[in-house]
């Protein structure tokens, strides 16, 4: 298991900001799911980006993505969800699945590719995350009682400490992002604004050493 310092030893993840949750011409609002309220995270997401960058804090970012046949669908394909197959969302290297250009990620930054909603599942999230040394995520993205709280849940059970970055993550509705929010707070890691969370990453003193990639 992860053992987290007393000081913390961050990164920054950024949860599955692509065009198909994100965009009006995505899949998800094909499907029906309207998706003008995860636009909102957009501007604080690059606001810790940059801060991110400036203070050589890691950045990880996640693409939830598919096969061209689905086959790694899951029952969310076969049955929760038929209807992303149906629009041909979320396949591998289509526009769909790709992360939006506001938050295009750097050469120094990672991307996870993964197929159900946590983050650390079946995926080399923790490699990456232990090469680093990492024992802080700052978690943002969306949705955040799907993909985010997944991440956070997991996160927990392997002792990351967990920060969630409360204006930068959405749900299509508000009342299950509160009630994410509610649940994450309580048992699973620690709910902050963007105000303290760029006060709390201003007071570490990151070194500028090179960390594998």
């Amino acid at each position: 298991m992860n053992q987290p310092s007393s000081k913390p030893n961050p990164a920054l993840l950024v949860i599955d900001m692509q065009n198909a949750f994100c965009r009006p011409e995505g899949s998800m609002q094909k499907i029906g799911l309207p998706t003008e309220m995860l636009r909102q995270p957009i501007p604080h997401i690059r606001k810790l980006l940059e801060l991110a960058h400036e203070m050589n804090i890691p950045v990880l970012f996640t693409r939830y993505v598919y096969r061209a046949d689905y086959s790694d669908g899951g029952i969310l394909i076969k049955e929760l969800f038929p209807q992303i197959k149906e629009q041909n969302g979320l396949r591998a290297g289509s526009w769909d699945s790709e992360i939006l250009d506001e938050l295009r990620p750097g050469p120094q930054d990672v991307v996870v590719d993964k197929n159900r909603y946590s983050a650390f599942y079946g995926t080399t999230l923790e490699e990456k995350l232990k090469e680093r040394g990492i024992d802080t995520l700052v978690v943002t993205g969306v949705t955040t009682n799907m993909c985010v709280e997944s991440t956070v849940r997991d996160a927990h059970f392997r002792d990351y400490r967990v920060w969630v970055v409360q204006e930068a993550t959405a749900e299509f509705d508000p009342q299950r992002k509160a009630a994410a929010l509610q649940t994450i707070g309580f048992g699973f890691g620690q709910v902050i604004s963007m105000a303290e969370t760029v006060e709390r990453l201003r007071k570490l003193k990151i070194p500028a050493a090179q960390s594998p990639r």
